[in-house]
């Protein structure tokens, strides 16, 4: 696997704060996966503006009082050529992430569309028995295939509970369809949803107390804030969440749990409208942030 420059990649660092490879607890995946989109296309290249947009992204954190960075070290991966096929794409993304989670790093992919999530928990599942998904989306994903295609972006969660190690909690849905409900009424065990039209009777222990003591998987769809503040994505649905929302509850889920890894999903930039893009580039540094200065 090959690395950019640090002066390339994620937060654009100097050559005297970045850290080699060897000593880096973090790995950034740029994987730009484009193969089911059912909407506006695009998330081809949402890596790639993260990571442009990470650039103007203020190192110091006034919650935290410090710059986050220096407590963590971060390596990023030079996109590779994603294979063709959505199954075979997949394969390439697990393989790419058990490679990370080996030489003992976090791996904190940038898609991309959805589906890869199913691809990127797969090494995360055999390592952690206990593992829980916090997901952010407006969309439920839990049918079984769409248009055809069984990894679908429209199936992320729900490829992602074939691992039957998993618990999902999702956060912010206000998208799903009839076929999706037997699905969830079957896994009521498995699957806690907190539904956007509930926003202002969300009970943050209750939440938290899914996460208390396990590893977690975080996934965050950007359309799983609302609209007016995250246009770019192929799916852009009113009613979300906006930025203290989702902050509030990371910040508290981080402090009882461990986050193991990470992605941001279905950026799909707008030309010449960079607030979309430094949202999702802040974001990034917030959850990293909070997952290794937060305990």
């Amino acid at each position: 696997m090959k690395y950019m420059p640090p002066k390339k990649g994620f937060l654009a660092l100097d050559e005297a704060d970045a850290v080699s490879y060897q000593n880096a607890k973090v790995v950034i995946i740029p994987f730009g996966l484009e193969a089911s989109v059912s909407y506006k296309s695009g998330t081809s290249k949402g890596p790639m503006a993260i990571i442009s947009a990470s650039h103007e992204v203020e190192l110091f954190d006034e919650e935290l009082w410090c710059e986050p960075f220096r407590n963590i070290g971060f390596a990023t991966l030079e996109e590779p050529i994603i294979k063709d096929s959505l199954e075979e794409a997949l394969h390439q993304l697990e393989i790419i992430v058990a490679k990370v989670l080996d030489d003992g790093k976090f791996p904190f992919i940038f898609g991309g569309e959805h589906s890869l999530t199913a691809g990127s928990i797969r090494p995360i599942a055999k390592k952690n028995d206990d593992l829980i998904i916090l997901h952010f989306d407006a969309h439920a994903d839990l049918r079984d295939g769409y248009d055809g295609e069984h990894y679908s972006h429209a199936s992320a969660l729900r490829r992602c509970l074939d691992n039957k190690n998993i618990e999902l909690v999702s956060i912010g849905i206000r998208n799903i369809s009839v076929e999706e409900i037997p699905f969830l009424k079957e896994n009521a065990d498995r699957i806690h949803i907190y539904w956007a039209k509930d926003k202002a009777n969300w009970n943050l222990d209750e939440i938290t107390s899914h996460f208390k003591n396990r590893p977690i998987y975080l996934t965050f769809d950007v359309d799983g804030f609302d609209a007016s503040l995250m246009p770019a994505t192929g799916t852009p649905e009113p009613g979300g969440l906006f930025w203290d929302d989702a902050i509030k509850i990371i910040r508290a889920v981080s402090k009882v749990g461990n986050v193991v890894a990470a992605d941001i999903n279905e950026l799909s930039p707008i030309e010449n409208f960079h607030s979309a893009d430094f949202t999702a580039a802040k974001l990034a540094y917030k959850i990293l942030a909070y997952s290794f200065n937060s305990k």
